[in-house]
């Protein structure tokens, strides 16, 4: 200690307790602080309707129609290609425009949008006699 110009405490003093210490003294990692594992949800692949939203069957047939709302599928709008800010409002090469954009087509460039979608969705809770029973057993003797 005498060889330094200050007394207090500082960086030069780790080298020499460091060597004193074992590692057995540190602390276990789960008990430090600092950022938190991270628990993302889950993800689903999911078509959904253009028209009303509700959740929709992969299908290849040229008539087929949303069981909701009756909407055609085989559409542009349903297309993975399909995007108003491009010329003819598709991304792959055709000639001419189609239009209307919400009825039904044979276009061969056609496939049916596919959307990531985080799953917000719950299990199935019980009734409510279980969550009762599950109450009651926490404070039986």
């Amino acid at each position: 200690m005498s060889d330094r110009k200050y007394r207090q405490r500082g960086y030069q003093d780790g080298k020499q307790e460091a060597s004193k210490r074992g590692p057995s003294d540190r602390p276990a990692k789960k008990d430090t602080f600092g950022p938190r594992p991270i628990n993302m949800p889950g993800t689903r692949t999911v078509s959904r309707c253009s028209h009303c939203g509700s959740v929709l069957q992969a299908t290849a047939e040229l008539n087929a129609r949303c069981s909701k709302c009756g909407f055609e599928l085989h559409s542009c709008k349903q297309c993975t290609h399909f995007d108003t800010s491009n010329w003819l409002e598709c991304t792959q090469p055709i000639a001419n425009r189609i239009s209307p954009k919400d009825k039904q087509n044979a276009c061969t460039f056609y496939s049916m949008r596919v959307m990531v979608e985080k799953e917000t969705s719950t299990p199935v809770a019980g009734s409510a006699n279980d969550a009762r029973r599950a109450f009651e057993n926490l404070f039986k003797k």
